[in-house]
């Protein structure tokens, strides 16, 4: 592609023809609403890459996105910047409360110790999600012998998964984890000024991670998971998305498994084959 000098860069806006066309590919190849009322922010966001790259307008930057180069190149980036990645430990506890008190020994009076238990974080940002359940499912194993588990964690963006697979975090964001569990399962930094910790290595060892597109149609070979969480992703699809989206993570379903959705995210009037048991758990049929 052609490079440009820093000093020529275009500080005029987004035109609507360039967030029309951007928006409607975001939508159709990875089903991400962005109505008008988005259009300064992604403005924002992907001036960032406008400057990384040193192309001079959003105009230019189109050109360059759907471009051969750009599609190889760019778009994995541009799906980054995109994408919001707000996420927390123990977030919306009460789900974890529900999978240690409820759902594990439900589990655990028919269990395999052939067949570990699977979880799968759907759209997992950079990893809380998934190193707090487990912590959890930890928790359980060491008080249920022969009890063994397996995390799943995917997302879009590659951004993400290189830092939840680091699993470095800052202190301000362990703040949530209790006390005894940060004993148990986080590492402190040697270096005293460096204010950060990492995930303890047993505790990583149990997550794997990978990328995933809610729009594809076909999710591949994972499968047969007992629980499946995802939450506060379905938000930004239209209400058609979402419904094919929960219909794909039902397939991924064991019968009698669980699907927990964020607190904002509601199935009703879908056809989908789940029976709600609490506010946004619901159970395989």
């Amino acid at each position: 592609m052609a490079y440009f000098n820093i000093d020529s860069f275009d500080n005029s806006k987004m035109t609507d023809l360039d967030f029309n066309r951007l928006s409607t590919f975001i939508y159709t190849n990875y089903g991400i609403k962005l109505p008008p009322s988005k259009k300064i922010m992604l403005e924002g966001r992907l001036l960032k890459r406008l400057r990384t790259l040193n192309i001079p307008s959003y105009k230019k930057y189109c050109e360059f996105i759907f471009s051969n180069e750009g599609q190889r190149s760019e778009l994995i980036h541009m799906i980054d910047v995109v994408t919001t990645n707000k996420t927390d430990f123990f977030r919306e506890s009460v789900h974890f409360d529900y999978l240690s008190n409820n759902i594990l020994p439900e589990v655990f009076r028919d269990y395999s110790s052939a067949k570990p238990f699977k979880v799968w974080s759907a759209g997992c940002s950079t990893g809380e999600e998934p190193y707090t359940l487990a912590m959890v499912l930890s928790l359980f194993a060491e008080t249920h012998m022969g009890f063994s588990f397996n995390i799943w964690g995917t997302d879009i963006s590659s951004r993400v998964l290189q830092a939840a697979a680091l699993a470095v975090y800052t202190e301000d964001k362990v703040a949530p984890v209790p006390i005894a569990l940060k004993r148990q399962f986080l590492l402190k930094s040697k270096d005293v000024h460096n204010k950060t910790v990492r995930i303890v290595p047993q505790l990583r060892e149990k997550v794997k991670f990978g990328r995933l597109n809610f729009i594809d149609e076909d999710f591949g070979p994972i499968a047969n998971f007992n629980v499946i969480f995802c939450r506060n992703v379905l938000i930004y699809f239209d209400r058609p998305t979402q419904e094919k989206v929960i219909l794909k993570l039902c397939s991924k379903l064991e019968p009698g498994g669980y699907l927990f959705l964020g607190h904002s995210e509601s199935v009703s009037n879908m056809n989908l084959p789940l029976t709600q048991i609490r506010p946004n758990i619901f159970k395989r049929k």
